[in-house]
């Protein structure tokens, strides 16, 4: 299975994050009349919006006919685009790929899209200035970091959480700069431009808050919905692509979109938002507000996912049941009152936390969290043991590692002269005697003992090495 993924998932990237809209009659209306159809499709849209990840659509007509209409009409093209403003997707970005993965399980094709072209070029929405300029070297190794992210989460879900009865729709990653890179500026502004009114560009939300604001915004930033919606008539002429999903703070983008496409075609397309991911104060999840939660193991663990999903308070835990994974939602609320019966064991966090690793990082990476996590606050030799190199210097961050030789008669104090654990002379010394080394969870102090394998070496070769409460050190042993 792992390798059709391969051969069938082709991969593009662009902008995309998340925004929360209050629930209007919109809702309702959505709500009726996904509930009342009882085709595959229309039951996608009703599941979705029950979930919450689907929050409102453009045009409002769209949620009476012709979206479920379109839907029910067979497999149909849905995009997302996703800018690589850093070298990682968050967690506030992992719902947008959510909504896609759920519209290819239900048969439908989906588009991610990369920005390289657009994360130079900035986009505005939901910022209160205007990013530093993006070179575009870095745009480029930010999309190849971002796109091997995407095929792992696509991949992971299909080796995962697919259920193979039903067939899949395709998954395709492309990158916008590819049919902007031979466009030159008149050639551009004389095709696609002369088709935006500029009454309308000034009255989106996005251009008016910045417009207001000191620093005002720039030529660069506002031409950025030109760009978006020229991306969806792309799509939509090369692949018919008739529906974009985004985040509540692209509405603007997605309206401009419909409208070019309108203008130049006549062609009825759609926009689906979804909603915004919020810590636990309200605050965006992302890189502006500085909390992102990333998707890349080399900036955020499968360990710290997992604590970062096990940590939600209470009040959240139901809503990112039925967000952040897929499991049917009689069994979320199975979940939920197992936890009402005994909230000490809280098995619905550790649902929540177990999924999304998986999905993110799969088997191999939950397997990883859970060890990290019994190595840490259960204190587990064994898990110890089991450990990598790299997941104790994922574990542990901050912690020094240092290769050492091992050496005949290696004693305790030796290991923490070493690595600069104590201090030199008597003082140094005392601090063993009085019991403030520990090794690989074991208070340590005896400051002339030799090293006992298996007790202060482990199986693995390494040596978890604490001094104080929170001054880690991790020593890797090298035989003679």
């Amino acid at each position: 299975m792992a390798a059709s993924m391969v051969r069938t998932c082709r991969f593009v990237w662009r902008h995309g994050s998340c925004i929360l809209l209050r629930p209007t009659s919109l809702y309702l209306s959505l709500r009726c009349k996904f509930h009342c159809s009882s085709t595959a499709h229309n039951g996608l849209l009703f599941s979705l919006n029950k979930r919450g990840v689907l929050k409102d659509s453009f045009p409002e007509n769209a949620a009476q006919d012709r979206l479920p209409q379109l839907l029910q009409s067979g497999a149909q093209t849905v995009y997302c685009g996703f800018d690589p403003t850093a070298d990682s997707l968050h967690v506030g970005n992992l719902l947008a790929i959510i909504g896609l993965l759920h519209f290819r399980s239900a048969g439908h094709h989906v588009l991610a899209v990369l920005g390289g072209a657009t994360a130079q070029i900035g986009d505005p929405s939901g910022k209160t200035s205007e990013r530093e300029r993006m070179a575009a070297d870095a745009a480029e190794a930010n999309t190849h970091s971002i796109r091997e992210s995407i095929q792992r989460i696509f991949t992971n879900h299909e080796l995962q959480f697919h259920d193979s009865s039903r067939k899949l729709g395709t998954v395709t990653v492309l990158n916008n700069l590819s049919w902007y890179k031979d466009w030159g500026v008149v050639a551009f502004l004389s095709e696609a431009g002369r088709h935006f009114r500029m009454g309308t560009m000034l009255s989106r939300h996005s251009v008016q808050s910045r417009l207001k604001s000191a620093d005002g915004m720039s030529l660069t930033e506002f031409t950025y919905q030109v760009f978006q919606a020229y991306d969806f008539y792309h799509l939509n002429q090369i692949y018919g692509c008739k529906i974009q999903l985004g985040g509540t703070d692209q509405l603007g983008n997605l309206m401009s979109g419909h409208e070019y496409i309108h203008k130049m075609s006549g062609e009825e397309v759609y926009g689906l938002t979804i909603p915004l991911v919020t810590s636990s104060v309200g605050d965006k999840l992302g890189k502006t507000a500085g909390n992102a939660v990333w998707l890349n193991r080399d900036k955020t663990s499968p360990f710290e996912l997992y604590q970062f999903f096990l940590r939600q308070p209470d009040s959240s835990v139901e809503r990112y049941l039925k967000l952040f994974t897929f499991l049917p939602l009689a069994e979320v609320e199975r979940l939920m009152e197992q936890q009402r019966e005994d909230p000490g064991k809280r098995l619905a966090h550790k649902r929540l936390a177990a999924e999304v690793t998986k999905l993110v990082h799969g088997k191999e990476g939950l397997e990883s969290a859970k060890r990290c996590t019994n190595a840490l606050y259960h204190s587990s030799v064994q898990a110890l043991e089991e450990m990598s190199d790299e997941e104790l210097q994922e574990l542990f961050r901050e912690a020094p590692f240092h290769e050492l030789l091992l050496e005949p008669g290696t004693t305790v104090i030796d290991t923490c002269r070493r690595v600069n654990a104590i201090p030199e002379g008597p003082r140094g010394y005392r601090m063993v005697v009085d019991g403030a080394v520990w090794i690989n969870h074991s208070r340590t102090d005896k400051p002339d003992q030799v090293l006992i394998p298996k007790l202060h070496i482990l199986s693995n070769g390494l040596t978890l090495l604490r001094v104080g409460k929170k001054n880690f050190y991790i020593i890797k042993w090298l035989s003679l």
